[in-house]
Parts: C-alpha cells; structure tokens; sequence
C-alpha cells in the first residue's frame, strides 16, 4: 500500500484497500474459530489462555494495516501533497514494519521445534521492532517539523503509529510465543 501511496496511484491503492479489507474480515473469522475451538478443546488445554492471547495480538495488526491503508487512500484521495522524502522515509518504515511481522511469522513456524528455535526467532522480532523505533522516531520528527498542511500531517502521524504499534504486536505476540513453546 505505501508502494502505491509512494508512487501516487490511486487506482492500485483502491483495489489493494479492498484486498485488506477482506483479509481483515478473513483474520477476524480466523480468530473466532480459534477462540471456538479453544472453548471446545479448553479443558485439556493448559495454556489456551497463552493461544487466545496470541491469536489476538496478532490479529490486531490486521486491524492497523486497514487503517493504515484507510488513512493513505484518504490523502490519495483529498490530494493532499506528501514530500518526496516523507514518502521515502514511509515506505523505509513500512518495509522494516514488514520485516518484524515476518519474523513474527517464522517464530510461529518454528513452534514446533522447541522452546530454544522459538526464542531465537522471538529474539529475532524484538531487534527488529527496535529498528522500527528508530525509523519511527526519525521519521515523525521529519513529518512534525515539516510544511504539510494540517489534515495530512494529522493522517500521516496516525499512519506511523499505527506502523509503530503493528511492530509493538509483533513483539507481544512473540512473547506470547515465547509462554507457548515451553509448554509444547
């Protein structure tokens, strides 16, 4: 999405803002029947609060990336002009966001493996949240201290938190990772 916020076209991001909107709905299913078969299966499952807990942070970061979309199509479509560097600056952070949720991926791919293949790989999300910080960090300074109007510095800060706060689920839902692997 901010590939095509980046590159300034609407019509992409209005057919990728669809795709995310049905994988939101999708995510959020998911998590239901999750939550259904924990309900079923609870009594012989000493941790299903530590799975429900996973499955939720989680899925909140599906909840970020539709407004996080949302926001982008919006400036697309008020027209509202974003610096070049900002909207480099935007896709850097967006690609490292990216990164500690795929680390988060691979965490929950290695489960399986054991307690000490899940807590490098949970490690592993907790630098790469950390990057996040950093380009966050810069990155909102820029936004805040630069010439943009009212209404698209006030979309474009909410955009960054939301990417903050998708990296910040990442992390938690590695931890709860982490609880999940010693008990397997």
């Amino acid at each position: 999405m901010v590939e095509f916020f980046a590159s300034g076209d609407k019509d992409g991001a209005r057919r990728l803002f669809s795709e995310i909107r049905a994988g939101e709905e999708e995510v959020i299913k998911a998590r239901r029947m999750v939550s259904q078969e924990l309900a079923e299966i609870g009594a012989i499952l000493i941790s299903r609060e530590d799975f429900l807990r996973f499955t939720n942070l989680s899925s909140e970061i599906a909840d970020f990336s539709e407004g996080i979309a949302h926001y982008l199509v919006e400036i697309m479509e008020h027209n509202w002009v974003v610096s070049p560097d900002i909207k480099k600056d935007l896709l850097k952070l967006s690609s490292v966001v990216l990164d500690s949720v795929l680390k988060l991926r691979e965490t929950l791919m290695v489960l399986n493996y054991g307690p000490q293949k899940t807590l490098e790989r949970a490690k592993d999300v907790e630098i790469a949240e950390r990057i996040v910080d950093d380009h966050y960090r810069a990155l909102t300074i820029k936004v805040l201290s630069s010439k943009l109007e009212v209404p698209v510095l006030l979309l474009l800060r909410d955009v960054l938190q939301l990417l903050e706060n998708s990296a910040d689920k990442a992390e938690d839902a590695a931890d709860a990772a982490r609880t999940i692997s010693f008990i397997m």
